[in-house]
């Protein structure tokens, strides 16, 4: 049960987009309590690498939900390596189901560089459209703006950064520090 005498912690825009065979996916560095920027530099885009198979996952939510997803990920990838799919179901499936991952409020978007993937604690495994996803406080900022450019003739890094940095013109809890990382197949 939430206590609703302490402000929620609000920031976070991550985005990912696919084109011309590279993913590249950013977050911002804003971490929120109320109206106060707690952090700007925060990293809450990672790569993982189990099975040596790089994976790139961005987090939005609480960081210490988002941290036991990522290891309950990591060892989802290990027990199915070049699975992308199937770890990410099986990790949706653990977090609606099990008693305790249930209470964890965080999404993830993840990527091996051919799919790309948002995960929620609904039990949500969802494949994007248009080759664009995005999730947290400004996600739907910056998939707004994404979609936008991909009309343009701008690679995926600079349709991520345009998207990502008109998010934070827009979204109070999102700021112009980004972490990317990038993927190639």
């Amino acid at each position: 049960m939430a206590d609703d005498s302490f402000p929620g912690w609000h920031g976070t825009t991550i985005l990912a987009v696919r084109r011309n065979g590279k993913v590249v996916v950013a977050g911002d560095g804003q971490v929120s309590v109320g109206q106060t920027v707690m952090k700007g530099t925060a990293r809450k885009v990672r790569r993982l690498s189990p099975g040596g198979r790089d994976v790139v996952v961005g987090f939005a939510g609480s960081t210490a939900d988002a941290f036991t997803l990522l290891e309950r990920l990591e060892k989802k990838l290990e027990s199915a390596p070049g699975q992308l799919q199937r770890a990410c179901v099986e990790l949706a499936k653990d977090w609606r189901t099990d008693k305790y991952l249930r209470n964890l409020e965080a999404m993830l978007i993840v990527t091996d560089g051919d799919q790309v993937y948002v995960v929620t604690g609904a039990g949500d495994v969802l494949e994007p459209e248009h080759d664009v996803a995005a999730i947290g406080s400004g996600g739907n900022f910056a998939l707004a703006a994404a979609r936008g450019l991909l009309a343009s003739d701008l690679d995926a890094e600079a349709i991520t950064r345009q998207a990502m940095a008109i998010a934070a013109d827009i979204c109070v809890y999102t700021n112009g520090n980004l972490t990317v990382e990038m993927l190639e197949r």
